[in-house]
């Protein structure tokens, strides 16, 4: 989740129109076009498995100083604390924050290949490893934390995680779960208008549950298999139905930038920022906000600041603020880090890859993609399809990913394309064999049903 930094006031909203062109104002020609890939990752103690707490001599705080004084990266801080760090300057980089329970997340920067994603990848992991070896601390891309109970993980000092956490509950059984003992790998992706936007929206949407499937690596919960291929996908689906799930007006006639923001207004605030504190607004709405009825806040409207942090607080399949978040998968190993930008980028943007794509989901009706988005963390790629399997469906998907991509071209130093990035897709698609049915392999053959034994051999 996003970070709230300091600075000038935004202007005031007078009007409506002003939301809508906030989202517009993220419109840009193809040249401009850009991948930013966010992961996440759990911290664990090597000395005993256990959970990384923020404070102590070993704990996140530390690893987060620890980084900034030796990468010079800008430290971001909350009531005194460090809760982020940004390399806003640098070609690679981004900036890393924290989940609510201490999952560390690389928000990379916008990019212009997978190549360039790739070396912004090793640059992370080289050094955010090099200063957790030295705290004794290890890293697991996995989608669902696979032994620690809910009470067991640490809160980090971030206050609007206090405000999500109050709020949860209210509405939905496994809110905290997400919030937890989750991780994920997403791919941010621009669009050229309203119309492009539209359709590389529903073709995400509607193929989202394809990469929930291919990238499905939390079968765990609490040392124990779950029957799931993505546990994670599980969690989303009772999380808060106001704010999740996956948005089928957006395949409605009229569709654009002002249907979705009167679906943003629609739902219910967390908080509003103001003097470097957050203030719980929690089921208040933006709509009366937007008067000046917020009843916390009365007479104050928003800024856009505070409209672009609303958009933060929204987790459907595929979010749009001013790009479009592909939001399916459970976070994994370094292949697939890779290969979520390559299968998004080689199927929205490439027009051909993008028409037959779109031409392959026009037919699909509102109940097929639900009932595919909700059954695909249980049955993964043998969910059957139209008489056919999902693992049929993804192998066509890749093959329309696989030509978007070399039709991009886009070469490396060796003279290497993007699609390499899509052999792990590849290799799943052609056995079979998610990293969920690897893992559960693992657990049920040399693990011995030990989730112990997962800690050393899928460390990052």
């Amino acid at each position: 989740m996003s970070t709230r930094v300091d600075g000038p006031e935004s202007p005031i909203i007078e009007s409506r129109d002003e939301l809508v062109g906030y989202l517009e104002s993220g419109c840009k020609p193809q040249s401009e076009w850009r991948i930013g890939t966010e992961h996440e990752k759990f911290g664990f103690n090597i000395k005993d498995n256990s959970p990384v707490p923020y404070e102590g001599p070993h704990g996140i705080g530390v690893l987060l100083e620890s980084h900034h004084n030796c990468f010079g990266w800008d430290a971001i801080r909350e009531n005194g604390k460090i809760i982020a760090l940004s390399c806003s300057d640098c070609p690679i980089g981004g900036s890393i924050s924290l989940e609510p329970g201490g999952q560390l997340e690389l928000s990379g920067a916008p990019l212009k290949t997978i190549h360039d994603t790739e070396a912004e990848l090793r640059q992370h992991l080289s050094q955010i490893g090099s200063v957790a070896h030295q705290l004794g601390i290890g890293f697991l891309g996995l989608g669902f934390s696979p032994k620690w109970t809910l009470g067991e993980i640490p809160v980090m000092p971030k206050e609007r995680y206090r405000i999500m956490m109050q709020y949860m509950p209210k509405r939905g059984s496994h809110g905290l779960d997400m919030m937890f003992r989750t991780a994920t790998v997403q791919v941010n992706m621009d669009f050229s208008d309203e119309a492009d936007m539209v359709r590389k929206l529903r073709v995400g949407l509607a193929l989202q549950p394809v990469a929930t499937a291919l990238f499905a690596s939390s079968p765990f919960k609490e040392g124990k298999l779950t029957g799931y291929q993505s546990y994670r996908a599980q969690m989303w689906q009772d999380t808060d139905p106001d704010r999740t799930g996956g948005l089928p007006f957006a395949f409605d006639d009229g569709m654009g930038f002002e249907r979705y923001v009167d679906y943003a207004l629609d739902v219910p605030m967390y908080f509003v920022y103001r003097d470097g504190r957050y203030i719980d607004v929690a089921g208040a709405s933006f709509r009366d906000f937007l008067a000046g009825k917020l009843e916390a806040l009365p007479g104050q409207r928003p800024t856009i600041e505070d409209w672009a942090d609303h958009l933060t607080t929204l987790f459907p399949e595929v979010r749009l603020k001013k790009f479009l978040e592909m939001r399916g998968a459970d976070a994994g190993p370094f292949g697939l880090l890779l290969g979520l930008p390559a299968l998004w980028a080689g199927l929205l943007y490439d027009q051909t890859a993008l028409d037959n794509a779109a031409s392959m989901i026009a037919s699909w009706t509102s109940e097929e993609r639900n009932e595919m988005r909700l059954a695909v963390p249980r049955t993964g790629l043998s969910m059957p399809f139209r008489g056919r399997t999902l693992r049929d469906l993804a192998r066509e998907v890749l093959a329309l990913a696989e030509g978007g991509l070399l039709r991009r071209a886009q070469r490396n130093d060796k003279g290497q394309d993007e699609t390499r990035m899509l052999s792990p897709l590849m290799e799943i698609v052609e056995t079979g064999l998610t990293e969920a049915d690897r893992l559960i392999a693992s657990y049920e053959g040399p693990w011995g049903g030990d989730i112990d034994r997962l800690f050393e051999a899928e460390a990052l």
